[in-house]
């Protein structure tokens, strides 16, 4: 790996020197076991700790198959489905390894008892399989986490709605926790050249998540002037939201949980914004009864700070908790987008507001690829930037982990596989300068 990663930092190296470098037989990742699954039985969900169940080890390099590219993985980023996968919640990820693996011989290399987990990277191609023609060794790039097979018409209008679709370090093997990464060629992107490496692997997964959800017509379809409802507007997911919004010319309406998450809002541009902690909002009286008065207190607020508008989008991904709520509020019309569901999956609202209201919910699920590439672009474009707050060693991706699952951090949390230190890998100083303020803007909240 020494070679490998003098020969990225080294200002002279070519492709050809790239890809004369011999490969390791092995190098570092982070992984799960397949025998701890059952080690937090029986446990609620807030009480699992992921620094118990992620190691880094040692592991074999995976074979190279054709239209698959590996790549050296300077840096990567956590998840919530980083913490999900080592919460072992709502299942195992074994079984999404077990079941690709007996699609084809090929994916048999997933079905493994270990797993390296993870979605994001920003590294350098290494070597491409038979069939690549887009990239070559030395390429910078990025990744996003679509694995599709496309042998069915159903993937071929929206490669989402692909019966093999699977997410890459979730619902495949050999993800980008790790210093050497295993990817289908079509999901390597160009690196944004004025972000760190750590910087431009941080947007990936979200940033292409919320572009769907937001502003693609295969979910919200925003449009200027629409008053949009960001659930967690300050994190990993919402903050991207928030800059969709802005940048779209939609209002922001920005729900967050303490006043430092606030002034980020604010930071970037927002100026709708509620402080549901502050504000005491508790839409549910116990665990089986919502309470409609706390949904009618929160859509007055809303519309006190929208000028007696109601909500156009409710972009939603805490689930249970809000659910009920996000339906109450929007306007007659109006669209509730979900992506996730980190409070819980088991969502309960009053029908009686969507259906005679003529509402619509909108499942919407990562991104198909041109809509991952459009969210790449307005990165490198300085449109849309990083919300990366802190960055942990491949050693400390246990704590990173953590610290996502008791929501202990702003924005992104970033992760430095290969490279040493923060920093490294811009190649566009001017056009850096230019939007630096922004791009640190949540490592300085």
């Amino acid at each position: 790996m020494t070679d490998i990663l003098a020969a990225i930092q080294s200002p002279d190296s070519t492709s050809a020197d790239l890809a004369a470098l011999p490969l390791p037989e092995s190098c570092r990742a982070v992984v799960l076991h397949r025998e701890d699954t059952e080690m937090f039985a029986g446990m609620a969900g807030r009480d699992k700790d992921p620094r118990k169940s992620l190691h880094l080890e040692e592991v074999p390099l995976p074979e190279l198959g054709p239209g698959e590219a590996l790549v050296a993985v300077m840096a990567s980023s956590v998840n919530y489905n980083t913490v999900w996968s080592a919460l072992f919640e709502p299942l195992p990820t074994f079984g999404f390894l077990e079941r690709y693996g007996r699609t084809n011989e090929l994916a048999k290399r997933h079905d493994l008892p270990y797993h390296i987990i993870g979605s994001d990277l920003a590294g350098v191609v290494l070597r491409t399989g038979p069939g690549v023609n887009a990239w070559q060794p030395g390429d910078e790039v990025v990744a996003h986490c679509l694995s599709v097979e496309l042998e069915s018409s159903d993937g071929h209008n929206d490669t989402m709605l692909d019966p093999e679709q699977r997410i890459w370090g979730f619902e495949t093997n050999f993800g980008g926790l790790a210093e050497i990464a295993l990817v289908k060629s079509n999901q390597l992107m160009p690196k944004p050249g004025h972000l760190s490496w750590e910087e431009a692997a941080a947007p990936g997964l979200v940033n292409s998540t919320a572009y769907r959800q937001l502003v693609s017509r295969n979910g919200a379809g925003m449009k200027q002037g629409d008053n949009v409802l960001i659930w967690g507007a300050s994190g990993g997911l919402g903050s991207y939201a928030t800059q969709f919004a802005l940048a779209g010319g939609a209002n922001p309406i920005c729900v967050v949980s303490s006043d430092q998450k606030a002034d980020i809002c604010r930071s970037m541009g927002a100026e709708a914004i509620i402080d549901r902690n502050a504000e005491g909002y508790k839409f549910w009286k116990d665990e089986h009864t919502q309470d409609p008065k706390e949904w009618k207190r929160f859509g007055k607020r809303i519309r006190e700070l929208t000028g007696g508008e109601d909500i156009d989008i409710v972009f939603e991904h805490p689930g249970r908790e809000t659910f009920g709520a996000s339906v109450y509020v929007t306007r007659k019309g109006g669209t509730i987008t979900t992506c996730a569901s980190t409070s819980g999956y088991m969502h309960e609202y009053d029908n009686r507001y969507l259906w005679m209201s003529l509402k619509r919910i909108i499942g919407s699920h990562f991104a198909n690829y041109r809509e991952a590439w459009e969210a790449n672009r307005l990165i490198a474009k300085g449109k849309i930037h990083p919300t990366l707050s802190k960055t942990y060693s491949l050693e400390e991706t246990g704590q990173a982990a953590y610290d996502v699952h008791r929501n202990l951090h702003q924005g992104k949390v970033g992760v430095l596989c290969l490279a040493p230190e923060e920093g490294l890998g811009v190649r566009d100083q001017e056009m850096r300068a230019q939007h630096l303020a922004a791009i640190n803007r949540f490592r300085t909240a």
